[in-house]
């Protein structure tokens, strides 16, 4: 059976990568100042962040249309897909899984599978990308899914803001009034839990915030093997440097740099960084 892969912009795989593999993004929008921009077509990050930087109204984010989905889904169809894995961000942040699910029952001849990652960006990544490398050995839909079920057990992500304000503004915080009162004061840790995003920590300032996010890291690594991202809102230069200490540190992860596109940047802001992990296949 031949299967098709289908994730959403916010898991901002390079281009090349999704080339390769054969992944298809339905992108997510940003509207700033009244213009609409598809992420990571129209605009960006680097763009994104230029635009959007200073006291100016936060940027309006959007799913793709239920029409959208069933678009890309036919023309998968057409091009020979015989089954489709849909994976997107999580249903607890945003309806984008909701749309999918909605267009995935408006062809009955042709099964479209649904995967919540129940997180975002490069993480979500890994999902598609595990599912794109096992469809093109012949897996079925059952083991790729099995698979991508199994991945969730040792799937981690933190990551830190400089404050909440994008988060709280664009309601996309649970548990935010635990900290409001020290905002100036610490930089929040941040996880997903329950497909939602909660307060892991309050840490006093950036650099200990890094050090105990690779400190959860480690605590992983002696556990299993891991393949990480280190994903930065438009901070590349710090983004090399934190891979530098990492990979000196623990030098049997294998590290990639991601980033925070227009619309995970939108409710993160400018200079967030986190870091994910999650268990290596044992024949990478």
């Amino acid at each position: 059976m031949k299967i098709a892969v289908v994730s959403d912009s916010t898991s901002y795989l390079p281009e090349d990568l999704r080339k390769r593999l054969q992944i298809h993004v339905v992108p997510l929008a940003v509207t700033i100042n009244g213009q609409d921009y598809n992420e990571e077509i129209d605009l960006t990050s680097k763009e994104f962040y230029d635009k959007v930087r200073g006291d100016g109204p936060l940027p309006k984010t959007s799913q793709p249309s239920v029409g959208q989905f069933a678009e890309k889904f036919q023309e998968l169809k057409d091009a020979g897909a015989e089954a489709i894995i849909s994976i997107h961000l999580s249903s607890g942040i945003s309806g984008t899984y909701t749309g999918a699910v909605q267009a995935s029952a408006l062809d009955k001849t042709l099964e479209v599978r649904v995967f919540d990652s129940e997180i975002s960006c490069y993480m979500q990544g890994y999902y598609a990308i595990r599912a794109a490398e096992l469809a093109q050995t012949g897996a079925s839909l059952d083991e790729i899914i099995s698979e991508l079920t199994d991945m969730k057990q040792t799937m981690r992500a933190y990551f830190m803001v400089d404050d909440l304000s994008h988060l709280q503004r664009g309601g996309r915080l649970s548990s935010a009034q635990a900290l409001i009162g020290g905002l100036l004061q610490v930089k929040p840790i941040l996880h997903f839990v329950d497909k939602v995003i909660v307060p892991f920590e309050k840490i006093r300032t950036r650099k200990k915030a890094m050090k105990r996010i690779a400190d959860l890291l480690a605590e992983d690594v002696a556990k299993m093997p891991l393949e990480a991202s280190i994903i930065h809102g438009n901070q590349p230069e710090e983004a090399d440097i934190w891979l530098a200490e990492l990979s000196e540190r623990l030098p049997d992860v294998e590290f990639t740099i991601s980033h925070f596109g227009p619309v995970i940047g939108t409710h993160l802001g400018e200079g967030a960084m986190g870091l994910g992990w999650v268990k290596r296949k044992m024949n990478n």
